[in-house]
């Protein structure tokens, strides 16, 4: 059985599978519960086939990420995967809740310590709360102790905040949001080069941007199709990742086995993208920069609205819109999969998840804007 990659990361001197299981989005049932049963398999599937890093985080799943990998990782030797998990630090009212918060982490995956462990989130504003609580030092003290085997952060911000934390603090890794559409819309390459001269090596998050870079429209879609016919999109964005050298782990998010197998077979033999390949890549770049989509992931963090509104459910439908053009599919999916409190016309510019989201979207002003593109589509 072909094996998945394995890649060094040469600061802790430790061996990583280029591929890593986030688990922010596990299968669910129809409840929106996480489905152990179908969970279960997938874990033991990522196992076998050399996939040993586990990506989690303490609101992932709304707060049940941990629990459910505190059911699923401890049948198998502690010694055979990689754990990893992240500190909330907006969720610290104080000081002693830094410590508090990593133990209640500890006791939900049962683990005596994690072999990644992450400052959540960081832009400059959570960065000087992480200098308020004197963080860094819990967490070396934390990692003296064997509670934590590796330190690092993962980062939504500007690039020269991203200079300034690694400047103040010595990290053995960093986790940043990297894709072919983000390295230069996000200033993505910016980022990675910095910590790519510091000598930090990278986890990557949304290398498919939560989905989005695999449910391309069909004009994009075949542009990849001309190249290779059976190539699905997700393995062509994973596939521009893999190939920046400091890159030590791509995490995906995987709903599904069928997921998950696609993005093994993508990563166990990656070839580097060919000249062709490459320049099919930038086609789609530049088709995809001419759209006005939003750059939501769907990952939740500006959830839950004070008002009602199911911001990433919206912006996921006007996308779709944007894409398609099809008015009449978007008044549809908005009262099928929407309820009237979770529609956009219910924001109130209250500004209260301008500063949860990672890619720093303008939310209430595009809400309103397409408020109003619904309101004009019904009156035609």
């Amino acid at each position: 059985m072909a094996m998945m990659q394995r890649r060094m990361m040469e600061k802790t001197n430790t061996s990583v599978p280029l591929l890593g299981l986030g688990c922010m989005r596990l299968p669910t049932d129809n409840e929106g519960n996480i489905d152990y049963a179908k969970g279960d398999e997938m874990v033991k599937y990522a196992l076998d086939h050399g996939v040993n890093y586990f990506d989690t985080a303490y609101m992932y799943h709304g707060g049940k990420s941990e629990t459910y990998l505190g059911h699923a990782l401890p049948k198998y030797p502690r010694e055979s995967y990689y754990l990893a998990s992240k500190l909330p630090i907006w969720m610290c009212d104080t000081k002693a809740d830094v410590e508090r918060v990593f133990n209640d982490q500890l006791n939900k995956c049962k683990t005596e310590y994690f072999d990644f462990y992450l400052f959540h989130a960081l832009d400059a504003e959570k960065f000087k709360k992480i200098q308020e609580f004197d963080a860094y030092s819990i967490m070396s003290r934390l990692k003296k102790e064997g509670k934590i085997k590796r330190l690092g952060f993962s980062f939504h911000d500007k690039p020269e905040t991203i200079d300034h934390i690694t400047d103040t603090y010595d990290f053995d890794f960093a986790q940043i949001q990297l894709n072919y559409l983000d390295w230069t819309q996000q200033d993505a390459e910016k980022t990675y080069e910095i910590l790519t001269k510091k000598g930090i090596p990278i986890v990557v998050m949304e290398p498919v941007r939560g989905g989005f870079l695999h449910r391309l429209p069909n004009a994009m879609t075949q542009e990849f199709r001309k190249v290779n016919p059976e190539a699905t999109n997700a393995s062509w964005a994973l596939r521009w990742v893999a190939d920046h050298e400091n890159v030590k782990v791509i995490l995906s998010g995987m709903s599904n086995m069928e997921q998950l197998q696609d993005n093994i077979a993508t990563l166990t033999d990656a070839a580097p993208l060919n000249a062709t390949e490459k320049e099919a890549v930038e086609t789609v770049t530049k088709m995809l920069k001419s759209q006005k989509t939003i750059p939501c992931t769907g990952c939740e963090y500006c959830m839950d609205c004070t008002n009602g509104v199911k911001i990433p459910g919206v912006f996921a439908i006007y996308n779709e819109y944007v894409q398609t053009l099809n008015a009449g599919g978007m008044l549809r999916k908005l009262e099928k999969d929407l309820t009237p409190d979770q529609q956009p016309q219910n924001c109130i510019s209250c500004g209260v998840c301008l500063s949860k989201c990672p890619q720093q979207i303008k939310i209430c002003d595009e809400l309103h804007e397409i408020a109003a593109l619904v309101e004009d589509l019904r009156n035609k």
